[in-house]
């Protein structure tokens, strides 16, 4: 995973509240145990025509949503069923964080153990996002604070592990392969006693 400290971009913003896991990635591409890849087919019910071509009213293809690595989510982003390959996709694609006043909480844990930060704001805080797309945003992880454009912040909650495995780039395996020897020797001390 690629360590995620700080983050500064656009944001972009799918209203719709009760997007699913289903709609993030359609259980139709669930055949494959790769991450790589599932960025083309991130919300790709809505993001393509039938015949294949890209739909250009839907958020993610516009000109100005290009880069951005922040998406603003209505409220109950990620409910439905458990799918890891929901923030795979994300990761994928480019998104580094989704923002919304409700994530569903097995997306919310995937998302966190993939490297996709997932923030539950307030409802005022939210729906001032939702009002204003495609805004420039800094997010200082370790701080937990989101820097709006006229200097004002909103904070967010995060779990204490979660934010060290973000910052330093690892999954729960990762965090614990750094630990191998510190792990190994307390084996051996208590096989001793």
């Amino acid at each position: 995973m690629t360590p995620l400290a700080t983050l500064r971009s656009r944001t972009v913003v799918l209203p719709f509240e009760n997007i699913d896991t289903d709609r993030i990635v359609p259980a139709r591409f669930l055949t494959t145990t790769q991450r790589s890849g599932l960025g083309r087919v991130l919300f790709n019910d809505w993001r393509y025509r039938e015949d294949g071509s890209e739909n250009p009213d839907f958020a993610l293809n516009r000109p100005e949503a290009s880069g951005a690595q922040i998406l603003v989510a209505g409220r109950n982003f990620g409910c439905g069923s458990s799918r890891e390959h929901a923030p795979w996709a994300l990761a994928d694609y480019g998104i580094r964080a989704v923002l919304s006043s409700e994530i569903a909480d097995i997306f919310r844990s995937n998302a966190l153990k993939n490297g996709v930060l997932a923030i539950v704001l307030s409802e005022a805080e939210h729906r001032w996002l939702l009002d204003h797309p495609g805004i420039e945003l800094a997010i200082d992880v370790a701080a937990g604070t989101i820097e709006l454009p006229d200097g004002g912040r909103f904070g967010f909650e995060l779990d204490a592990f979660a934010r060290h495995c973000l910052i330093e780039g690892v999954d729960q395996l990762g965090f614990l392969l750094k630990h191998a020897d510190a792990i190994a020797a307390f084996e051996r001390a208590r096989e001793a006693a």
